[in-house]
């Protein structure tokens, strides 16, 4: 009996207990926390300038331009006393920073705490992004107040692949109105409390990213609306927890555009899970 009694114990002492659903998401939460505070955090951006003409950035130095159509990135020209590093060179003259559609972007240096890159749009214009590591967000964060875990809104869904994908137009909050077609690969259906749903999300690498909205949009939550990052099984399910609903990069930095919920992820009913608002150490919110 006394060896039957060890060797469980030793089985139990290898395996042990898989957390509990609500210790899960104060793990993630705390992850969640930690990832915005980082140097290239959301609230590290201080800046996103798109360059259509030889201009200054604001918060950075030296000049910048744009290069001849069909070239990846913007050209700088800068003094070596400005102590630009661009791909690790001190920059005195002008230098070729690559976008972030080229096969080996550029990264920029400005001092110890503020770096950049250059990304690219649809329609191949470039911008600067700037990144602070002690910005004023990352200095006056106190946390992102979320809802308490709530199981009922873990939903299994269905998802249908549509042969050759399709799109949909997500309006993003600084286009003033103009859609962008997003490459939707399929259509998510569920039931919950006895409505059907059937919603989009488009493609996020090997995810799919929700972007809605809900009856606590601009009350109790962020007023554009909350992203849920979900991926569809081998059996065609899919499980939609919306208690990891976060917060889109907009929440908390102005610099990001972020996309706003196409008509049919705009839920009418409160969805009481997930993130709610960014706050600062005094508990106002960072962002009105």
């Amino acid at each position: 009996m006394t060896e039957t009694v060890t060797t469980t114990q030793s089985a139990q002492s290898q395996f042990p207990e898989a957390p509990s659903p609500d210790a899960q998401f104060a793990t993630f939460h705390e992850r969640r926390e930690l990832s915005v505070v980082q140097p290239r955090g959301s609230l590290a951006l201080v800046n996103t300038q798109w360059i259509d003409s030889e201009q200054t950035i604001w918060g950075v130095p030296g000049r910048w331009a744009p290069l001849e159509k069909g070239e990846s990135g913007l050209l700088l020209t800068a003094a070596a006393s400005e102590n630009i590093l661009v791909d690790g060179v001190l920059v005195d003259g002008t230098a070729i920073v690559r976008g972030k559609d080229a096969e080996t972007p550029s990264e920029i240096t400005f001092s110890d705490t503020v770096s950049g890159f250059v990304i690219a749009s649809e329609e191949g214009t470039y911008a600067l992004r700037v990144w602070d590591a002690d910005s004023e967000g990352i200095r006056e964060f106190g946390s992102i107040s979320a809802f308490d875990y709530d199981p009922s809104w873990v939903i299994t869904g269905t998802f249908t692949e549509l042969p050759g994908g399709t799109t949909v137009g997500f309006e993003h909050l600084k286009d003033d109105g103009k859609t962008r077609e997003m490459p939707v690969p399929g259509e998510i259906t569920f039931t919950k409390d006895g409505v059907d749903y059937n919603i989009a999300a488009f493609k996020a690498g090997r995810a799919l990213q929700l972007v809605f909205s809900d009856a606590t949009s601009g009350d109790s939550t962020y007023s554009v609306g909350r992203f849920l990052f979900i991926a569809p099984k081998a059996d065609g399910s899919i499980q939609l927890d919306f208690n990891r609903a976060i917060l889109p990069p907009c929440a908390f930095s102005y610099a990001f555009n972020c996309p706003m919920p196409p008509r049919q992820n705009r839920f009418a009913v409160p969805i009481e899970a997930g993130e709610k608002q960014v706050l600062k150490k005094d508990g106002s919110l960072l962002h009105e």
